[in-house]
């Protein structure tokens, strides 16, 4: 292949996927894997995945939670509670090489779509189910969304202020690192075919994503005993890892975390005799003595503006960040750079804008993304294209509520 087509080709190209999903998990799972090429078919129920329901709304009807997660796909509407809607389902599922699910362990065997049945008919298939606890074990049956496994995983334990109550992460980590998880879990399923010819079932448990995710904290508990608590900012080893206010009250985040940063925050903070001193000559001391180095530090944090900090702690080499807010995110000059706020076409509204994918492959142009799809508007081309349905027999279908060739009127 010419170098300037395998340029233009993405990765992920003649890959085929049926996305289950709905809600989080699911969705962001088979949206990296359409940003990276891959043919997205999203199968709804003919009320559509509920996530189409969830404001705020980039207009009347049309959901912004839905469009953040759901481009680069197409829509069509089958109803899976009908005998012809399930054979068209099993149809689908022989000529694509992923399916993606995230329903309760149980309902899709329930329904005649059993994965273990499927990837035995079809060896080649990479089935990916996520669900909150996996597909066995004793949680199996329970329900769970992103705060329970939050919760149960204990990274809620770790997070908030010491002495204060759990706090929920910020962004929803217990789905899409679930999401993030199946991708590569799939993706790795793909490679693996590609030798052994052999398909394979995924199973991605949204508690054993955010517990693996303990990482190091996991491994301290695992070879102490002590269990660890909230730290707020605070690192758990290094006492100069943290964040600070400043004196108009912005909050600032500085990661000293080696003995040069140690003797250079010194110096910009015009704390020269620190450096030295015995309670905090390394960063032993530093963490054996942390609740006084922090009071002297917040001290001094305070005398300047973060606008004067940042600058004098950079060009001592300190890695330093204002905590942004949203308003100041969007406005970045690095993420504006590095076009991670993608704008596309609506077909009503004004442009949608959301986040981009953060891949880039150096010296391959960005691809323009298809909007999230409304409901049902691929369903007749798909069934054309993949099971070679007539236009009559795809009317018929329709008539009779098996399937729908047209959603609402909204975007998504």
């Amino acid at each position: 292949m010419p170098n300037d087509a395998a340029a233009a080709m993405r990765p992920l190209e003649g890959v085929t996927v049926l996305d289950l999903t709905q809600f989080l998990s699911g969705p962001y799972c088979t949206q990296i894997l359409g940003d990276l090429g891959a043919e997205i078919i999203k199968l709804e129920s003919p009320e559509g995945d509920l996530a189409r329901h969830i404001p705020p709304y980039f207009r009347e009807g049309s959901s912004l939670y839905f469009h953040a997660i759901n481009r680069n796909k197409s829509s069509i509407v089958v109803n899976l509670k009908s005998e012809r809607g399930l054979a068209i389902a099993r149809d689908l599922i022989a000529t694509c090489d992923i399916v993606v699910e995230n329903f309760r362990p149980g309902v899709l065997d329930r329904l005649g779509l059993s994965a273990a049945e499927l990837c035995r008919e079809h060896p080649r298939l990479i089935w990916a189910s996520i669900s909150g606890f996996g597909q066995d074990g004793p949680y199996r049956n329970k329900p769970a969304y992103d705060m329970i496994v939050q919760a149960l995983s204990g990274g809620m334990s770790l997070t908030g202020e010491p002495g204060g109550t759990a706090v929920r992460s910020g962004i929803p980590i217990g789905d899409l690192s679930a999401g993030m998880y199946a991708a590569i879990a799939a993706l790795s399923a793909m490679v693996r075919r590609g030798i052994t010819g052999r398909g394979a079932i995924c199973d991605i448990s949204m508690l054993d994503v955010q517990a693996a995710m303990l990482c190091y904290q996991a491994a301290y508990f695992l070879h102490s005993g002590v269990v660890p608590g909230r730290q707020g900012t605070a690192h758990d080893s290094i006492p100069t890892y943290r964040g600070f206010t400043c004196a108009e009250g912005t909050e600032l985040v500085i990661t000293a975390n080696t003995e040069r940063m140690w003797r250079g925050l010194c110096r910009v903070l015009g704390l020269d005799h620190l450096a030295d001193d015995p309670r905090f000559v390394t960063n032993r001391e530093r963490h054996q003595n942390r609740a006084a180095l922090a009071e002297l530090l917040e001290a001094a944090m305070r005398r300047r503006r973060a606008d004067e900090w940042v600058p004098l702690l950079e060009a001592e080499g300190i890695p330093v960040g204002v905590v942004n807010t949203l308003d100041k995110v969007m406005a970045d000059p690095q993420l504006r750079h590095r076009a991670m706020i993608e704008e596309m076409p609506a077909r009503a509204g004004g442009p949608l804008r959301v986040m981009a994918n953060p891949v880039k492959f150096v010296g391959e142009p960005a691809t323009a993304s298809i909007p999230p799809p409304v409901l049902g508007s691929a369903t007749a081309a798909v069934l054309a294209r993949h099971l070679g349905l007539a236009p009559a027999e795809i009317a018929r279908l329709d008539r009779e509520g098996v399937i729908a060739t047209a959603g609402t009127p909204a975007d998504a």
